[in-house]
């Protein structure tokens, strides 16, 4: 992950606003997206009829030569989940369009990439539901799970914390028990192991959520996606204000790795939080890859 994303970007930008406004109502009206959480509703399935005005954002923000490096590893993967294993992906996490861009440019690829992307159910905090109605309605293309990020109950008022804590134990109970039926179903879990899109004012954002360990943990394989070009920048406040741009996208998917095997050298260390060990280790790989695969975008510039 290279600071120097999003930095150059700070000059006057079309928004998603701004390029993509007219959307907005025929999304919202195709939406069936909840913008209220409960334990009855963590799994959303995706509305397919949305998938095309999402398809037609990352057609007009991608430039040729955009692509997947290593997607053989895609299809090996569901191959794996496919033949009864619990099988997960864990990209970097850049912008809201980072799922738009892996769903599109592995049907674009051939091959089964019609159904890696009709696999993927994605692992998603609430906030992309509850905060703004809008890109809720757009996010809601893809099936989701959605969990109550332990993060979110930090800094709540006493008053307001008891209530949440209970409301955020069900709703995650309920999230597990979907998840369940996702291992057990051939799907590929997608899960950003940094928990939130990188923003280059809070360095932070670059480190991992300590908690999936606990997918890593409970997963038989795996693959790590790396992302380079950005075609939306993150900026602060509402989310419809990030920035748009066009760039040359690619993707490095790597081998399928086993979840357990990679733990247990993770937790090799002389750290004492082993957990966070383990995604330390996830985030350094995942910078490896996208360093290298920064070195190879350049040539198709």
């Amino acid at each position: 992950m290279t600071v120097p994303r999003s930095a150059r970007y700070t000059h006057s930008m079309e928004t998603l606003t701004t390029m993509f406004g007219n959307l907005i109502k025929p999304v919202m009206a195709l939406s069936k997206t909840s913008t209220h959480i409960t334990e009855d509703n963590v799994y959303q399935e995706g509305v397919l009829a949305i998938l095309p005005y999402l398809d037609g954002m990352v057609e007009k923000l991608i430039l040729p030569g955009s692509g997947i490096d290593g997607f053989q590893n895609l299809e090996d993967l569901l191959a794996k989940a496919e033949s009864g294993k619990s099988c997960l992906l864990l990209p970097e996490h850049y912008s809201n369009l980072d799922l738009s861009l892996i769903s599109y440019l592995a049907r674009k690829e051939g091959g089964r990439g019609d159904d890696i992307a009709k696999s993927i159910v994605a692992i998603a905090g609430m906030k992309l539901n509850e905060e703004n109605p809008v890109v809720a309605a757009f996010a809601g293309a893809y099936t989701r799970i959605v969990i109550y990020p332990t993060r979110s109950l930090s800094g709540l008022p006493d008053e307001k914390k008891q209530a949440e804590l209970l409301r955020s134990a069900a709703i995650n109970r309920a999230a597990v028990k979907a998840l369940a039926n996702a291992k057990a179903g051939g799907r590929l879990v997608l899960v950003f192991p940094a928990g939130t899109r990188y923003r280059p004012w809070d360095q932070s954002s670059k480190r991992g959520v300590r908690e999936v360990d606990s997918y890593i943990k409970s997963f038989d394989y795996m693959c790590f996606i790396a992302l380079n070009g950005e075609v939306l920048h993150v900026r602060e406040g509402n989310m419809m204000d990030d920035a748009v741009s066009r760039d040359v996208v690619r993707l490095t998917v790597s081998p399928v790795i086993s979840c357990a095997e990679f733990r247990e050298k993770a937790r090799n260390t002389d750290e004492a939080d082993k957990k966070q060990a383990v995604v330390d280790a996830i985030m350094q790989k995942l910078q490896t890859m996208h360093l290298e695969g920064e070195e190879r975008r350049k040539l198709l510039h």
